[in-house]
């Protein structure tokens, strides 16, 4: 049996941390791929820790937006962050599910994606203290 998630904001939040960091080590070395699929895991994992603070119920979901709508109940001043969140899903699906078609991801689409991430990310991180 695998074991269980936890279910408190501050792990959730510390995990994604790490993959922030990972994106922002990825993109220096060059490989947007990678930094795309580490900046989806950390906007996920700190939408969830915010969802969690507000007591929800955790899924197993990737979707960023199908997260943002659950947050949107708790913060409607979030929707703001609604293209960065569609943006950072596609990433998480271009790296995990192989294409018909080759979609080259560049390290400026990237890196403009990690900068309204963080923007977004700060907000959830104030409206959970």
């Amino acid at each position: 049996m695998p074991p269980k998630e936890s279910l408190y904001p501050k792990d959730w939040f510390r995990i994604a941390e790490k993959d922030f960091r990972r994106a922002q080590q990825l993109l220096k070395l060059e490989d947007p791929e990678g930094a795309a699929y580490n900046l989806q895991q950390a906007t996920e994992k700190y939408l969830k820790g915010f969802l969690l603070a507000k007591g929800w119920h955790l899924k197993r979901i990737h979707d960023l937006e199908v997260l943002l709508n659950d947050a949107l109940k708790y913060e409607a001043s979030l929707e703001e962050f609604r293209e960065v969140c569609q943006k950072i899903t596609n990433y998480y699906f271009l790296n995990r599910y192989p294409l018909a078609t080759s979609v080259a991801l560049t390290a400026k689409q990237v890196r403009g994606s990690l900068d309204q991430a963080r923007k977004f990310i700060g907000r959830l991180k104030g409206l959970t203290k």
